[in-house]
């Protein structure tokens, strides 16, 4: 009787640390991006930017008024060495006015303007494992890759066909714009007073799914791919 071999592989995971905005970010990453790069040997871990420390160590999280919030907790990511790279999931809008490059941001569209962003962004923080990524203009936008899912949640409210025109008023979810009552979210917001980002946004954002959102977010996307070639 011969013996039994068995094989063992050894799976070495790539941890990414996430900077995120709030729990709604946070909330997508764990439940849709961990799962997707889970199965590709990544494991993504989200952190909320820290809006206030106080001395008896307690910390408040999410919303960001200083520029200085953001790199402070970043810095404090790029010192675990364990971690293979570090990105953010902050949103294009309401970024605050000492944002690096905010001041020389280009005319032009608004991808022109984010990869501008992302690259002062990234020769401020300095460092090789520092993927910069901000969403345009904010996590919202994705929920118009498929209006329906919003207005199914609905029912009776009839703003299908009002979701629909803001979407296909734009080549791509992602250029609805910034503006203070047209951003994604104020769009969302007066059509449906009732609807909640932390609770509604990441729950739509699973139904529509990740390859739906990738194929109408080009910038989401090309973020989704080089996190996936590291």
């Amino acid at each position: 009787m011969g013996e039994k071999h068995y094989r063992w592989e050894a799976r070495i995971m790539v941890r990414i640390l996430i900077l995120v905005e709030g729990q709604t970010e946070e909330t997508f990453v764990r439940d849709i991006l961990f799962p997707y790069f889970l199965s590709r040997d990544k494991i993504l871990i989200p952190k909320i930017v820290t809006t206030k420390r106080l001395k008896t160590g307690y910390q408040f999280k999410g919303g960001i008024s200083r520029y200085s919030k953001i790199k402070n907790d970043l810095l404090r990511l790029i010192n675990d060495t364990d971690a293979r790279a570090i990105t953010t999931f902050l949103d294009f809008y309401g970024l605050p006015d000492d944002f690096p490059g905010k001041s020389s941001i280009p005319r032009g569209n608004c991808f022109t303007r984010v990869i501008h962003l992302q690259n002062e962004f990234q020769k401020d923080i300095g460092n090789h494992r520092f993927i910069p990524f901000l969403s345009l203009h904010e996590f919202e936008a994705y929920l118009f890759t498929s209006p329906s899912h919003i207005a199914d949640a609905f029912p009776g409210s009839d703003v299908e066909m009002q979701l629909e025109a803001i979407a296909h008023s734009n080549v791509s979810p992602e250029q609805i714009n910034e503006g203070p009552d047209t951003h994604p979210s104020a769009r969302i917001e007066r059509l449906i007073p009732q609807y909640r980002k932390t609770l509604h946004g990441p729950i739509f954002a699973k139904r529509i799914g990740l390859q739906a959102i990738q194929t109408k977010c080009n910038h989401f996307k090309t973020w989704i791919d080089i996190l996936e070639a590291l």
